[in-house]
């Protein structure tokens, strides 16, 4: 059952927004919607076509992503028992593992990752607003023309569209977590009726003909080889996932229970994820008989559409589905990491405010443009998420032995279980350290290139590993509090 204890706490170490929650009204439909949100959108869409740039089968890029989901869906339900159990967000929960000041580290870590990807993806949709705005009032094309009126690699038209996305997104998160909550619950599905929709057209125009034979893929001949493919978009697969995964816990804690939670993943990852993924496939594979070429962006492919009516549904389809995946993965939680920096200071709603400048600063429209430019941003944020991830899941199921001390994750105490040495856990540290090294060198050192796609997992083992063996050394385990169950 979670615990949601009358805590006596340091008032530099809490705020109302980071103490333990204690109404729960999260059922497994809610957590079905939050996967939607997360999984049904244009960055999703176009991270799954751009699998296709590797030269590999239809059928492969499928096994892939099937498989890497069910990565997710295990890694997710073992990240939420924690902050299920404490009713407490991500940057309160490290805490056991970095201690109360050292776990300033791993949050501003995961808070500087979510202001990257906050960008991307809202400037992933203001791309579907941009062309609505072109569509319906053709004559402002010029401000649209980066080369002619850009500013930082944006055009004017685009950098207003951006800051329209920009405003909407902050007017939602404002309202606090329940409105969030209703309206992922319908922002996520909206896309499945879209994705339905234009497949049905497709399939018209192709009188009912579908080719997955048509993405110019070399079928690659033997076991290794092919399993090697599988395996680079497995991991491309879950590094796109894994910052969604680091921050369950900042969800989980609104859960009525582990069962709500686990079952609502089941339905939103391997079901839901497969239902989608069949859809993606088959909307590319129809756009190469269709318009002659494959398109892997589903705005691209809405635009090809000569109807104004399936463009202005698109569009907004489009948009909401992806303000939903955004506000839900990265904007709640950039604002607990930078609320908990100075929480006697920054609300949850302040800490917000600065994840949203953040994600001007980033310029995103810079990171997310090409297959490969794709891929490799995947890698470099990866690199910095997974060990953070495997030491959180080091530290509880093996170091801590499943025991939590919620009062001690507000404490300042020398006395309490996660002071460790002033308030820092060096074991950690240094675990985060080795596991982001392990990670950026093989994205960079040029005789491990052919592994860069496989960093998520070098830097999760690496950082997982590290941490769990340097806590067994005795003389370094002997010096670290231990928490009492």
């Amino acid at each position: 059952m979670p615990v949601t204890p009358d805590v006596q706490t340091d008032t530099h170490l809490i705020n109302d927004d980071l103490a333990p929650i204690k109404t729960r009204s999260w059922a497994w439909p809610d957590y079905l919607f939050l996967w939607m949100s997360n999984v049904h959108s244009v960055a999703g869409y176009v991270t799954a076509g751009s699998l296709f740039a590797m030269g590999l089968p239809a059928k492969d890029v499928f096994v892939a992503l099937i498989l890497a989901i069910c990565i997710v869906q295990v890694a997710s339900n073992l990240v939420a028992k924690p902050s299920f159990l404490s009713g407490t967000p991500f940057p309160v929960t490290i805490r056991m593992v970095f201690g109360v000041k050292g776990a300033l580290v791993p949050a501003f870590v995961r808070g500087a990752i979510a202001v990257g990807w906050y960008g991307i993806q809202t400037w992933l949709a203001s791309n579907a607003l941009l062309i609505l705005g072109l569509k319906l009032w053709p004559q402002i094309a010029p401000w649209a023309d980066t080369a002619h009126h850009g500013f930082i690699g944006l055009s004017p038209l685009g950098w207003a569209t951006f800051m329209t996305v920009w405003l909407l997104q902050l007017c939602i998160f404002w309202r606090g977590m329940d409105a969030i909550r209703h309206f992922i619950d319908w922002a996520g599905p909206t896309i499945y009726v879209m994705m339905i929709a234009l497949d049905g057209w497709l399939l018209w125009q192709t009188h009912g003909h579908i080719n997955f034979h048509v993405f110019g893929a070399v079928e690659k001949t033997g076991f290794t080889p092919r399993l090697l493919g599988i395996l680079n978009a497995m991991a491309l697969t879950i590094a796109f996932f894994s910052p969604i995964i680091l921050n369950f816990g900042d969800f989980a804690r609104y859960g009525k229970t582990m069962r709500d939670i686990k079952m609502g993943n089941f339905w939103g990852l391997p079901v839901n994820f497969m239902g989608f993924s069949i859809l993606t496939l088959a909307t590319i594979a129809l756009t190469q008989p269709v318009f002659g070429r494959i398109i892997i962006d589903p705005v691209e492919t809405v635009t090809q559409i000569n109807s104004m009516t399936v463009l202005i549904v698109g569009m907004a389809t489009f948009l909401t589905a992806t303000i939903g995946i955004n506000i839900s993965a990265n904007f709640v939680s950039a604002a607990f990491d930078f609320s908990n920096l100075a929480p006697h200071i920054l609300s949850w709603r302040r800490g917000g405010i600065i994840a949203a400048l953040g994600a001007i600063l980033v310029m995103p429209w810079n990171l997310y443009t090409r297959p490969e430019l794709i891929h490799f941003t995947l890698d470099i944020l990866g690199a910095f998420i997974a060990p953070l991830i495997g030491i959180l899941l080091a530290d509880y199921y093996s170091v801590q032995k499943k025991k939590l001390v919620p009062s001690a994750l507000y404490s300042m105490n020398p006395n309490d279980a996660y002071w460790y040495k002033n308030g820092t856990n060096p074991l950690a540290i240094l675990s985060l350290i080795a596991g982001v090294c392990c990670g950026l060198i093989v994205l960079f050192v040029q005789p491990y290139a052919a592994l860069q796609n496989f960093s998520w997992f070098f830097g999760f083992c690496a950082g997982g590993l590290l941490h769990i063996c340097l806590n067994r050394l005795p003389l370094l385990a002997s010096k670290q509090n231990q928490p009492v169950a």
